[in-house]
């Protein structure tokens, strides 16, 4: 083995040790948005241009400054162009500066061809196909910018989402066919109330009852608020929202005002925005599971071990009634319990705790939260159970075979009655996995993918994560699963040692660590791929001193990003499972 390996995974440690908050948690950062910095100056300057005039002119600064050389945005600034984003970024600065973007000009043109507003419409509608989650905002943002000028006749091409339907028990928004997923209620609600008001729907019934309803959702969208003000603690949705209102004539609302108070706290330095505010739940459950416990300080496992606890839902959530038990995927109040973060802390406990009775009944109660959550088909969604067909709320084998981990782990701690119902649903869950599992052996995850394949598809994140689940069951078809998924990612390394998100693909620290850690559990049977991915690592991170991310996650409404802990922490996860196996022997 390379004597280096061992220099490179402390350097990796010692990484991750810096980014240790006090507070008992680990901390990353995510990239900075150009969607997200346009639609909060946007929503900051619609609220009041000459209060926030400093705040704006730093983010239009940042978004120059960041215009890819084409003259177009991407979602992260080593994304490329495309359409969403730059359509975005050129209608804001149209609405501040009165002018359209000429170098974006250009490059819609190049993209889409005509500038004709119903050619924009189309194709946007086009791109995201029956879910109206975020074809809706774009489109209403650009028409409440004038980008597409002052017809209005064109709000009829506009998709008006049916918020009326938000006045309903939420038990029921399952059963009614909504083309937005789950977690937008909010932008459901304030897109589809600013549509109604500014060009409301010819058919005088519906209209009737869109009028009457108006001060129900309100009230509603004002209920779902959290007290940051930021809905799912997300930038863009939050901006959404804000924006919505004041042009439906709701400027100085309580939403409107805490949703600006928001925008404003979440301004970095630079000018710019995330996505969200922070993945620390996500971030603290991969470390954990990355680390040997021998390498966690001991001060420091009680204030980990008390964090995550207070991370879990005591309460039913407003936004998806999902019952108390799971996690997301950060420690502000406007996440939502999901099920990989769920199974993320689920682990990460597992990890860290020596004594399995303390949190036994946390563990119960996530582990039941799972099982609640399990499709029908047997596969686990993101947030709830059969909500639609819509993709981020359908199975998806990544989540999947994260939740198997979480019951192999801990189902000898549980009661009887629950290593029964876990024995069914594991069963269930590796015949989904069967069904799902790609001709040529690989899976697709759901919220990672890679921007440079053709179909931005991830099947070695999927595949890696799927078979390193699988290679802990004792079962026959999940053995015969588990030999074909490894094949597999052994058949798509690149020359380089490394590898991407598929074939061919140029390869990254993510990908390549997460290969390595799944064919790891093969032991010696793929030894030479291991050694030539260690050895990739080794000259990728310039022997531990640089762990370059790459933008292969994928956030609400397939918007890309990437975190700076990413490839220290798989890259750490990978090595350690390298180390067991004999393939370093």
């Amino acid at each position: 083995m390379n004597p280096l390996f061992d220099t490179i995974l402390s350097k990796a440690k010692e990484k991750l040790q810096k980014q240790f908050s006090e507070k008992g948690f680990y901390q990353g950062q995510l990239s900075s948005s150009a969607l997200s910095t346009c639609l909060a100056v946007y929503s900051l300057w619609l609220e009041d241009p000459l209060s926030y005039q400093s705040i704006i002119q730093k983010g239009l600064s940042w978004l120059t400054e960041n215009e890819n050389p084409e003259g177009g945005w991407g979602d992260t600034i080593k994304s490329p162009s495309n359409l969403s984003t730059t359509l975005l970024v050129w209608s804001v600065f149209f609405a501040i500066q009165k002018k359209k973007h000429d170098r974006a000009t250009l490059w819609l043109k190049t993209r889409i061809g005509s500038l004709d507003p119903q050619n924009i419409v189309s194709h946007v509608l086009e791109f995201y196909g029956k879910d109206r989650t975020f074809s809706a905002p774009i489109l209403t943002c650009c028409m409440l910018s004038g980008s597409l000028g002052e017809k209005q006749e064109l709000w009829h091409q506009i998709p008006q989402l049916p918020f009326e339907l938000a006045a309903f028990p939420a038990k029921l928004f399952r059963l009614l066919g909504l083309q937005v997923v789950s977690y937008a209620i909010p932008a459901l609600v304030a897109i589809g109330l600013v549509r109604h008001r500014l060009h409301p729907t010819p058919n005088k019934i519906l209209r009737f009852v869109r009028c009457v309803v108006e001060k129900k959702v309100l009230k509603l969208l004002e209920k779902l608020q959290p007290p940051s003000g930021g809905f799912l603690e997300a930038i863009p949705l939050t901006a959404f929202v804000c924006m919505s209102l004041i042009k439906a004539g709701e400027k100085n609302s309580y939403v409107v005002k805490q949703a600006v108070a928001f925008l404003v706290s979440r301004a970095r330095k630079d000018g710019s925005w995330a996505i969200d505010s922070n993945l620390n739940t996500w971030i603290t459950s991969l470390a954990l599971q990355a680390l040997p416990q021998k390498d966690i300080p001991p001060h420091q496992k009680e204030s980990l071990k008390s964090w995550l606890l207070n991370q879990q839902f005591q309460e039913k959530h407003p936004f998806t009634q999902s019952p108390p038990g799971g996690w997301g995927w950060t420690d502000l109040p406007g996440r939502l319990p999901d099920g990989d973060d769920t199974s993320g802390a689920l682990l990460a406990l597992h990890s860290l705790v020596e004594e399995r009775q303390e949190v036994i009944m946390a563990i119960q109660k996530g582990i039941q939260w799972l099982l609640m959550l399990q499709n029908r088909d047997g596969g686990m969604p993101t947030f709830c159970k059969g909500w639609s067909k819509l993709p981020f709320d359908k199975s998806c084998p990544d989540i999947t075979a994260h939740a198997m981990s979480a019951f192999l782990a801990w189902k000898k701690d549980m009661p009887g009655h629950l290593q029964k119902a876990m024995n069914r649903s594991l069963s269930k869950a590796i015949s989904y996995l069967q069904k799902n599992q790609n001709a040529e052996g690989s899976w697709f995850p759901l919220w990672f993918g890679n921007a440079l394949a053709a179909d931005t598809q991830n099947p070695v994140y999927g595949t890696s994560k799927v078979v390193y689940a699988l290679a802990s069951l004792e079962s026959d078809k999940a053995h015969t699963l588990w030999i074909k998924g490894c094949e597999w990612l052994a058949s798509v390394q690149n020359e380089d040692g490394g590898w991407g998100g598929g074939q061919g693909i140029k390869s990254s620290i993510e990908e390549t660590s997460l290969a390595i850690k799944a064919l790891s559990t093969a032991k010696a049977k793929y030894q030479d791929s291991l050694h030539r991915g260690l050895e990739y690592l080794i000259e990728k991170t310039k022997q531990g001193e640089s762990f370059e991310p790459s933008p292969i996650g994928l956030y609400f409404s397939q918007l890309w990003y990437f975190e700076e802990m990413y490839p220290v922490l798989f890259a750490i996860s990978a090595m350690e499972e390298a180390k067991t196996s004999c393939c370093l022997a």
